[in-house]
């Protein structure tokens, strides 16, 4: 699933949740990595509105990759 907005991202986080714990770090760990190109896609762009929607969602993957570590 593609993530565009914040909405997106808690979406794939319900749709991950039945999976097991190593799935849903492995596929919430591929996520980031994808708004990570996104947002430096938007910054090299000069698109601040898309990176600082990039940096929303990666702060909610974030939140959720930390709680299934702990």
């Amino acid at each position: 699933m593609k993530i565009t907005d914040p909405s997106n991202a808690h979406l794939l986080i319900d749709e991950l949740r039945p999976s097991p714990v190593a799935v849903q770090l492995k596929n919430l760990r591929l996520a980031r990595e994808n708004l990570e190109l996104d947002q430096m896609y938007y910054q090299q762009k000069d698109n601040s509105r898309g990176a600082e929607r990039c940096e929303e969602c990666l702060k909610i993957l974030l939140g959720r990759e930390t709680e299934l570590k702990a």
